[in-house]
């Protein structure tokens, strides 16, 4: 039974990091991002050399800085566990939208594939080892978006500056 409460714990924590990357990225927050990670965490996105999650964030947010928004979400999670080590699966699809032109004609990016990510737990904590990024479909299509200076779309902040902030920060 503590063995099957552990590992109901760790993926549980295991999850909570993935959903964590996803709001750290999309709200540029690279603290919060490098939270996911151990100190020495790797990343390999698609056929690219394989860098330390410290050497990859930097350009990563400048890229990212430079778009109109971008959102992340992950579902489909597998979660293998072996004491204090575990691999998972999760399908990703990110939406990077390029700002727009004077007609408010957008690009978006979208990007559908997984992330294989090896995890351990030290000092209690359980972060990305390194991950793997796997590409299975790309589309790129533009748009007219008749939101754009509206307040519908003024709510939401790329930094902490976000309502998610707030909220999380009175409980």
């Amino acid at each position: 039974m503590a063995k099957g409460i552990e590992q109901l714990l760790a993926r549980q924590a295991i999850t909570d990091q993935l959903y964590t990357y996803c709001r750290a990225f999309d709200r540029l927050d690279d603290e919060l991002a490098l939270s996911v990670w151990h100190e020495d965490g790797t990343v390999q996105y698609g056929g690219a050399d394989t860098q330390l999650i410290q050497d990859y964030l930097g350009p990563s947010t400048d890229l990212r800085r430079g778009l109109l928004n971008c959102s992340h979400q992950v579902t489909n999670i597998l979660i293998k566990i072996d004491a204090n080590k575990a691999v998972s699966e999760a399908y990703v699809t990110a939406s990077l939208q390029e700002m727009p032109d004077e007609n408010n004609n957008v690009v978006e990016n979208l990007y559908r594939g997984r992330y294989i990510d090896q995890w351990s737990c030290r000092n209690g904590k359980w972060a990305i080892d390194h991950r793997i990024f796997v590409p299975d479909s790309y589309t790129r299509h533009s748009f007219v978006n008749g939101f754009i200076g509206s307040s519908f779309l003024n709510v939401a902040r790329r930094d902490r500056s976000d309502p998610s902030y707030s909220a999380f920060a009175k409980v």
